[in-house]
């Protein structure tokens, strides 16, 4: 039987969006109108999903395209850890 972890190969770039647009999250809060605590939780990849529209919102005010954003990146995955059946 295989477990599995929860963890997701899906890393959050906006940090780097905000550096180099030399931007807050506070700012770009309030040009966005979403609430700094559901850009901070996206932020930290704690978001379970984010509406289309407020992706839209986000790509626009930071000048980027989602792949800015987000990233794939599958050596993160750790390996499905085998269990034994009870």
């Amino acid at each position: 039987m295989f477990v599995y972890l929860g963890i997701m190969a899906i890393q959050v770039n906006l940090d780097v969006m905000l550096a180099r647009r030399k931007m807050s999250l506070t700012e770009l809060s309030t040009r966005i109108c979403i609430s700094l605590t559901a850009l901070s939780l996206f932020k930290t990849g704690k978001l379970k999903g984010v509406r289309f529209s407020s992706f839209n919102a986000i790509c626009r005010e930071l000048d980027c395209q989602p792949g800015d954003i987000l990233e794939y990146v599958p050596d993160q995955i750790p390996e499905i850890q085998e269990r034994s059946e009870p």
